[in-house]
């Protein structure tokens, strides 16, 4: 099947969300930092911030790329680094606060 090769192909970033209360991320090469109000991702693409509620990790395999999430899904980011929130502050500097 198809779908099972691209979720599998490490080199390949996809965004899955059902429902808005499951996400399962292809692509990723490692995780910044996790909460559950938050997850910050590194993809291949670029870093990819996801903000919801009750989230936690169904899966987590970084060999193969994949990253499941499970909570209540409020919204989805791509981050470029050195990027200022609306306070002025730079986001990273918030985020690992």
């Amino acid at each position: 099947m198809a779908e099972d090769k691209l979720v599998r192909d490490p080199g390949r970033h996809q965004v899955l969300i059902v429902n808005r209360e499951y996400v399962e991320v292809t692509g990723v090469t490692g995780v910044e930092s996790f909460d559950t109000h938050e997850f910050v991702l590194q993809t291949t693409n670029s870093t990819l911030s996801l903000r919801g509620e009750n989230l936690h990790i169904k899966a987590l395999n970084l060999e193969n790329g994949l990253v499941s999430i499970e909570g209540t899904i409020y919204d989805l980011a791509y981050l470029e680094s050195g990027r200022y929130d609306k306070r002025g502050k730079k986001l990273w500097g918030r985020l690992m606060k």
